[in-house]
Formats: C-alpha cells, structure tokens, sequence
C-alpha cells in the first residue's frame, strides 16, 4: 500500500508540492485564465498560503533529522489546517448551491461607468469582486469550492498519514 511507504520526509514533501499545486492552479485560472476569484475563493486559498512555508519547515525539518516530534507537529498542524480549507469549501459549495447564505461581502458589485475621477476614487472602495453565490467555472460538474473539498480532504490524509510515522 501507498501509505506504508511514506516517510515523514516525503510526506512533507508530497503535501507542500500539493499545496504549491492548487494554489498554482487557482492563481493561473486567475491571471492567465482571467477568472477573478469571489471573496469566499480568497479566503479559501489562506490555509495555502499558511501551510506552504510551514510544509517548507516540515520538509527542512525532516531533511536536517531535527526531532521527529518537530516535523510530526508540523504535519498534525498541517492536516488540521486542510481540513479547515475542506470546510471553508463545502461553505462556498453551500453558499453556490443556495444551500445558505454566504456573507454580505459576497454580493457582486455592479459595473458602473465612471463620469468624473473623484466618483472613480470612491468608487475604488467599494468595487467588489463577483458574486460568491454562482460558480465562474464548472468542470465536470464540479465548482473551484467543490474541487477545493476535494484536494483538501486528500492533503489532509497525507499529512495525517505522516503524522503518524515515527520516522
């Protein structure tokens, strides 16, 4: 079985490369793809952002064979904080399929035209970015916020999985 030959090493390492992969692909979708993300697609990418530097640790910290509790720890943090971006997803998936209400901040803003530039600096602070209740994009059936449950339920099995190795 895969899970027997994981190392505390390659563990760290598959789910840092995992991590650096999503968010890859969501900042691709939105620079080249030209998807502009909603308010709840930001806030999903945060454990991304904190768990890469810390997978980075956890990776250094099994290279350089610092206490094996260290990268253990790094790992249990790491799963926890997959599993909090796996339910920030099935919040987003909720909010798109009309199970619940999504926060006020993820109603769109409309497009206006602008006739002076002092209406354009106030309308700077108040622009939002698109409703977080219809999916930009749907592959297979599957929304960003569905796909996101998805990866983030598999890296927090990685990293559980070393987690649990003692070496």
């Amino acid at each position: 079985m895969m899970a027997d030959k994981l190392t505390l090493k390659s563990s760290a390492a598959l789910l840092t490369a995992g991590m650096v992969a999503v968010i890859g692909s969501a900042l691709a979708f939105q620079y080249i793809g030209g998807y502009i993300p909603c308010h709840l697609c930001l806030i999903q990418r945060q454990p991304y952002y904190y768990g890469i530097p810390l997978g980075v640790l956890a990776i250094l910290a099994a290279v350089f064979r610092l206490p094996v509790s260290l990268t253990r720890g790094l790992l249990l943090l790491l799963a926890i904080m997959m599993l909090v971006g796996a339910g920030l997803g099935v919040y987003h998936s909720g909010v798109e399929w009309g199970f619940w209400e999504g926060p006020a901040s993820c109603s769109a803003g409309g497009a206006s035209v602008t006739g002076s530039a002092s209406d354009l600096l106030a309308q700077i602070g108040s622009e939002h970015g698109p409703s977080c209740t219809v999916a930009a994009l749907r592959i297979m059936g599957l929304s960003m916020a569905n796909m996101n449950v998805v990866t983030s339920l598999v890296l927090a099995a990685i990293a559980f999985i070393g987690f649990r190795k003692t070496a």
